[in-house]
């Protein structure tokens, strides 16, 4: 069976950077970091009070008030990313068949906050007095179903959570039900909106976060020699995905194709990398493979790099690994040293990054690489963007749990 090529006609963003795709890309380019003191949640009892947060974000603008009282804010962003998307992309919502449509949305934690919330009304005040929009608030896969909601899609949908993988996983997905002709186009992409007492707990017993209180613009730092952790962070990016058939027929603007994905497992420690960064090169071998991208063709890394220690020294020996001695002459940044760690959300963010990179011809750089690192020992971009013309993009997500999630863009070439 011929696979069908998909294409990228339609990006929305909701960011620390900016609420569009435009306006985050000329932030990422510009070397701006959206990381700020903490003010979601009180962290004043946490050694982490940090975080990238979506500034002025008022989901009114894209719903009707009532409705959105009754979705947690991670649904809140996706809805209006998925709404930007489709409207980039020229839907006008008027599907010929509603059923051709798909969503497919990575969330790592659901309603965090809103959950918290009624947790500390149950404890103070009773189950009873809950609200009854509880479940359909906090579950994870509500993003996707409001998704499907507003833009009328009633195709296959569905949610991944593989962590910090789960945007990877979605969109890998998504190109799955394309290529198979299970759909026309599907909505995919990823939303987290966790940052509470709750989630900010959980890290900060795992000593996972920085620390960098007095300086949260210079915190994240992947790949520096002085990194000590991430910075909890949110946001939501949707991408309009379609069979290259469907958008040439309708006479789409295509921006980039999704050419591959590739998955893979360390079946190993629960939060840890494993350390000899054999499953994570496999899962971009695989990427590179169902893509049809030799090792010599990849222009560009779009790392997963969260600013840890061990995450940051095990990514760097799998591209070693997979690449050689040709890792050294490859480009490769974090957008999370800029925006921080939008955990389920941040491979999707990472996807703009790398759409925008193949049509701008421009690399955003690593931001706070003062220090090298003997361990981390590749070309970061550091500080300063770079104008290369780069046609190949290769995006990794490694989540806990031990699942990796790449994926191949490419400038589209009829």
């Amino acid at each position: 069976m011929n696979r069908k090529r998909v294409v990228i006609t339609g990006i929305g963003a909701i960011t620390p950077l900016g609420q569009s795709a435009d306006a985050f890309w000329n932030n990422l380019v510009a070397g701006k970091s959206g990381i700020g003191p903490m003010t979601l949640c009180d962290p004043t009892d946490y050694p982490c009070q940090i975080s990238g947060e979506v500034s002025d974000f008022d989901p009114v603008e894209y719903v009707p008030a009532r409705e959105a009282r009754r979705m947690a804010r991670f649904s809140q962003l996706a809805v209006a990313a998925g709404l930007q998307a489709a409207e980039v992309a020229g839907f006008k919502l008027d599907w010929d068949d509603p059923y051709r449509v798909g969503v497919v949305i990575g969330n790592g934690n659901g309603g965090f906050p809103t959950l918290e919330e009624n947790c500390r009304i149950l404890a103070d005040r009773g189950g009873m007095r809950m609200s009854p929009f509880f479940f359909p608030m906090v579950l994870p896969n509500m993003a996707a179903a409001n998704v499907s909601h507003y833009l009328g899609a009633r195709g296959p949908n569905s949610t991944a959570t593989t962590a910090c993988a789960a945007s990877n996983q979605a969109m890998g997905e998504a190109l799955r039900l394309i290529q198979h002709g299970e759909a026309d186009i599907v909505f995919a992409g990823g939303a987290e909106a966790g940052i509470s007492q709750l989630g900010l707990a959980g890290f900060a017993v795992m000593r996972a976060l920085s620390t960098r209180n007095d300086s949260p613009q210079e915190a994240s730092r992947p790949f520096d020699a002085d990194r000590d952790g991430f910075v909890p962070a949110e946001g939501a990016v949707i991408l309009a995905l379609e069979s290259l058939e469907h958008a040439l027929n309708r006479g789409a603007e295509i921006l980039v194709e999704l050419a591959g994905f590739g998955s893979t497992s360390d079946a190993g420690h629960l939060v840890q990398p494993e350390e000899t960064g054999g499953s994570a090169a496999e899962a971009m071998r695989r990427a590179l493979d169902d893509a049809g991208i030799g090792l010599g063709e990849v222009e560009y890394i779009n790392a997963h790099g969260t600013s840890t220690p061990l995450n940051d020294a095990v990514e760097t020996v799998a591209i070693k690994r997979l690449f050689g001695d040709r890792a050294y002459g490859i480009p490769i940044s974090s957008t999370k040293s800029m925006i921080g760690h939008s955990l389920g959300a941040s491979g999707a963010l990472e996807a703009a990054a790398c759409i925008k990179t193949i049509t701008s011809g421009k690399i955003h750089p690593t931001i706070n690489y003062t220090t090298p690192d003997p361990d981390c020992d590749l070309d970061y971009v550091p500080n300063k963007a770079r104008r290369q013309e780069v046609g190949v993009v290769l995006s990794n997500a490694f989540g806990f749990g031990g699942q990796n999630a790449c994926l191949v863009f490419k400038r589209f070439e009829s």
